[in-house]
């Protein structure tokens, strides 16, 4: 029989004081209960270190963290420091699970032992309603490393729907201080490009349980403009370069894209186009570069048993 995994919750927290303990107390109602329950408040100036001592203080169940302002992956890493569990999950204070949220994810991290990295689906709710989802099931993706070396592909969701074996955590966030500075914000780039390139496998699993808020405060989604979309791609192309020297990787990887495409049990036609895409940045002639692009699709078809939507009809 397989054993369970226990869970760790890091909930970071700056100046939400009107929502951090709806995120702790949705943390602690979980049907699944974590280990533990980190909090660490980074700096707030509105009140929230005293709510959360009020609050939390003399709660066994939770470990309270405080300390001066340095970023969310400053925070990030001081909660790491405290963690117990074999899977970490990174929890926005702004934002809130659903009860069933662990037990969704416990059920791939407790079947899968070579499942390293679990990412699910968002409610939005406050200032926008909708949905965000990677895919319409869930998916085995494999290996990513070629993928997101190459084309910058994002594996994965915001913070609050992430979820990875403790040992990677500590690999993605081990980054040093010249970079590190860059991602004083959106630091969940770290734990998702971090986690790709070095070489972890990752699988989408939709809970529908992340309730992810939105309103005026929110740096990610309020800041959506032409220059800082840019400057996020500069920053992570840094951090992915980064991640490959520490294990010597380098643009020859794409000669085992098809390699690595195998390894995603039933791929979906996005995810088939990418790698036809990938193959024929190898080296060879432009007529290899095709049959490689159609041998990938073929697969694809294969495993799938269905024709891509854009195809049907003209079979």
């Amino acid at each position: 029989m397989t054993a369970s995994v226990s869970f760790s919750v890091v909930v970071t927290n700056y100046n939400y004081r009107a929502f951090v303990c709806e995120a702790v107390d949705s943390a602690l109602a979980q049907s699944r209960l974590p280990l533990q329950v980190i909090v660490v408040d980074d700096g707030s100036t509105d009140g929230s270190p005293a709510l959360l001592a009020q609050r939390y203080g003399g709660d066994a169940r939770v470990t309270l963290l405080m300390g001066e302002n340095a970023g969310q992956l400053a925070a990030f890493r001081r909660g790491l420091e405290q963690v117990r569990g074999d899977v970490v999950c990174f929890l926005d204070a702004d934002d809130c699970w659903l009860p069933e949220h662990l037990a969704r994810l416990g059920e791939v991290f407790d079947a899968r032992a070579d499942v390293d990295f679990v990412f699910s689906d968002l409610e939005l709710f406050g200032q926008q309603q909708a949905r965000m989802r990677y895919a319409d099931r869930a998916m085995d993706l494999g290996y990513t490393v070629v993928s997101t070396y190459m084309l910058m592909h994002w594996y994965g969701a915001p913070t609050s729907a992430l979820a990875l074996r403790t040992p990677w955590a500590h690999r993605t966030l081990d980054l040093p201080a010249s970079l590190g500075a860059f991602w004083r914000l959106s630091a969940d780039n770290c734990l998702v490009f971090g986690t790709s390139v070095l070489g972890g496998r990752k699988y989408y699993q939709p809970t529908g349980c992340v309730r992810y808020r939105i309103h005026g405060n929110n740096g990610w989604w309020s800041n959506r403009t032409p220059t800082n979309e840019y400057l996020n791609r500069f920053r992570s192309c840094g951090l992915i370069e980064h991640y490959a020297r520490t294990i010597g990787l380098d643009a020859r990887c794409v000669d085992f894209a098809k390699q690595e495409f195998k390894t995603k049990p039933a791929p979906s036609w996005r995810e088939a186009r990418r790698y036809a895409a990938l193959v024929r940045l190898r080296r060879g002639s432009w007529w290899r570069g095709l049959e490689r692009s159609l041998a990938i699709l073929a697969a694809a078809w294969r495993r799938r048993g269905e024709l891509p939507v854009e195809f049907k009809g003209l079979s």
